[in-house]
């Protein structure tokens, strides 16, 4: 592992962590993806999101390490690992913008800026610190398309069946959110 892509993966993660906890947790605003899938599977199956999550982002580090191999693997642990420390570390000190919640259109630019630079950060030195990261690094390499049109693709498909339990007036802002991270993450992956 090289020392500027391990601190790349670290940098990161500590970006998304603090977009996830101070923007997007504090307004409201979902995810597509794992997070997304976790949310409907709860809402249709009482099944915690402690249990799907794990299990879907398990299975779509698999496919990663099949398809991206070792390296991606080892980065990837260091990036998810990472993560949770940041975003912990953000739960301790609580949130730094607590009135950012009345402003959703703000919140849904800002968080897309946060998620798409922490996230582009880490899939440019192809670490995944989730496994959509991971299925999106994948799926882009397999298909030969970029990791953008498999982001919103995959998200889109997951907050319009969000749409059965979150209202429209609510999730259009994740779409927003979705749309501009997405385009984030692929402009950062191609510098």
């Amino acid at each position: 592992m090289k020392i500027k892509n391990t601190a790349m993966a670290i940098l990161g993660s500590a970006i998304l962590a603090f977009g996830l906890y101070n923007i997007h947790n504090v307004s409201s605003i979902t995810e597509g993806g794992v997070l997304g899938a976790s949310l409907l599977f709860e809402n249709w199956f009482s099944i915690t999101p402690a249990i799907s999550s794990f299990v879907m982002n398990l299975i779509c580090y698999c496919i990663g390490a099949k398809i991206l191999g070792r390296e991606f693997v080892l980065y990837s642990l260091v990036s998810a690992i990472f993560f949770s420390v940041f975003y912990a570390l953000c739960e301790w000190i609580g949130p730094v913008f607590p009135g950012i919640s009345d402003y959703k259109i703000l919140c849904a630019i800002l968080g897309s800026i946060f998620v798409g630079a922490g996230v582009g950060i880490c899939v440019r030195v192809q670490a995944a610190p989730s496994g959509d990261d991971a299925l999106a690094l994948s799926l882009s390499k397999l298909c030969k398309i970029k990791i953008e049109t498999v982001y919103i693709i995959s998200d889109i498909i997951v907050l319009l069946l969000s749409l059965t339990y979150i209202p429209i007036s609510e999730i259009w802002y994740s779409f927003i959110t979705i749309f501009l991270s997405g385009k984030i993450i692929g402009y950062i992956q191609r510098m």
